[in-house]
């Protein structure tokens, strides 16, 4: 049995992740930062889409909490092929005015929290797994007040492709999804509805992206047949440019 750790797995993308990867036959162990309630619901819709699954709390900056979690996932399943890397965090601001304790805060999980979990997976996945981080399509479109995150994603989008390289022999790819504006919590909290609807209106598609949307690439990254590809960035967002 394939087994996957999702962080940030309990709301969202993470959550639709787990889930896909559930249906496609993975083990799934979701990691999540302090709503159990959430996580809870998490691995129910996992098992309900016929899967098998834990959740694990942790902040995915710290790295012992972190090497907790994949022992645990060695202890249960007997190891780990995919890690998908959804946790993260967003404030906006403009850069001028950006208190920065909210900026430590967007780094601590964004940027150490990627870079203390990739590590953990560079050591320990199996041959024939994926890391799969994420970035965000905003790295591309440069929208006001989306200064520190955008900083933080960009820091995850070059951590991802130096680690696909260092990663040679291996047999594990490395790839970041940079998904447009998805309907999720973290996208919608503090917009009014003014703002999401030209968000949405400004993707060829027309519609704001979904959870799901975003989890069928990963699990397409996560298969065999998306194993050939490595060190890119996708930006899932509905032709948004």
């Amino acid at each position: 049995m394939k087994v996957a750790v999702v962080t940030g797995g309990s709301r969202g993308i993470g959550r639709a992740s787990a889930v896909r990867l559930a249906r496609d036959g993975f083990a799934v162990v979701i990691n999540y930062a302090s709503r159990s309630d959430e996580a809870d619901k998490a691995v129910a819709e996992v098992r309900e889409a016929g899967g098998t699954g834990i959740a694990v709390a942790g902040d995915v900056g710290d790295e012992q909490a972190m090497a907790a979690v994949f022992d645990r996932a060695e202890s249960e399943f007997g190891g780990v092929d995919v890690l998908v890397n959804a946790a993260g965090v967003m404030s906006l601001s403009p850069i001028a005015d950006l208190d920065l304790d909210v900026l430590d805060r967007i780094y601590r999980t964004n940027i150490r929290g990627t870079f203390v979990v990739d590590q953990l997976a560079a050591r320990r996945l199996r041959p024939g797994g994926a890391i799969i981080n994420f970035s965000t399509s905003v790295v591309g479109t440069r929208i006001p007040t989306y200064g520190a995150y955008v900083a933080s994603k960009s820091a995850v989008e070059g951590l991802s492709l130096i680690l696909a390289r260092e990663l040679r022999g291996r047999d594990v790819t490395v790839n970041a999804v940079a998904p447009g504006p998805t309907a999720t919590d973290l996208f919608l909290d503090g917009k009014s509805e003014e703002q999401v609807n030209t968000l949405a209106q400004a993707v060829p598609l027309e519609r704001l992206g979904q959870p799901d949307d975003i989890a069928g690439v990963v699990a397409f990254l996560a298969s065999k047949d998306g194993h050939w590809v490595n060190g890119q960035v996708l930006r899932a967002n509905g032709g948004l440019v």
